[in-house]
């Protein structure tokens, strides 16, 4: 059984004016927030030279289900990002040693992205100011407002990508 998709309110009524600005406003907010996020959050790296896209990069390749690496395709999945948004950031990742692209034992074929020893290091590094830049961000969250927020976020993703 399908989930019944919601009606549209009567172009034109004031219930879908309203409607159309809070979900302007809600969208605006987002692209807001993944703005700020991508300043504020590379500021809190600046240190160590790396960007939020590279940061999530290194944390996706870091978990120990991917210790042997991941195929590009594969990442660029699992980051919801295009194979040709990935190919820079992991070119200038590669470039300062902190990923290494290497052929699958599997499979011979493919071509596996994984992190080095210099990158773990790295990322053993960048943890610390990245709990401290969620810590900052999310003060005025509770933990239950937290959890909401994940579930909130999750099913508009999820709604985003239905056709």
């Amino acid at each position: 059984m399908t989930a019944k998709k919601p009606s549209r309110p009567v172009p034109g009524t004031a219930k879908s004016a309203a409607k159309d600005e809070v979900n302007n406003r809600l969208f605006f907010r987002l692209f807001q927030a993944a703005n700020t996020l991508h300043k504020e959050g590379t500021r809190a790296l600046d240190a160590h030279g790396v960007t939020t896209q590279q940061w999530s990069v290194l944390g996706a390749l870091s978990r120990p289900q991917v210790a042997q690496g991941m195929t590009v395709g594969a990442l660029g999945s699992f980051l919801m990002v295009s194979r040709q948004n990935l190919d820079g950031i992991l070119n200038r990742l590669e470039h300062s040693g902190a990923i290494e692209r290497v052929q699958s034992e599997e499979d011979r074929r493919l071509r596996m992205v994984r992190l080095t020893a210099k990158g773990a290091q790295l990322w053993r590094a960048l943890t610390p100011l990245i709990y401290e830049f969620y810590d900052r961000a999310l003060a005025g969250f509770s933990f239950d407002d937290r959890i909401h927020f994940l579930h909130y976020i999750t099913r508009l993703r999820d709604g985003m990508r239905e056709p």
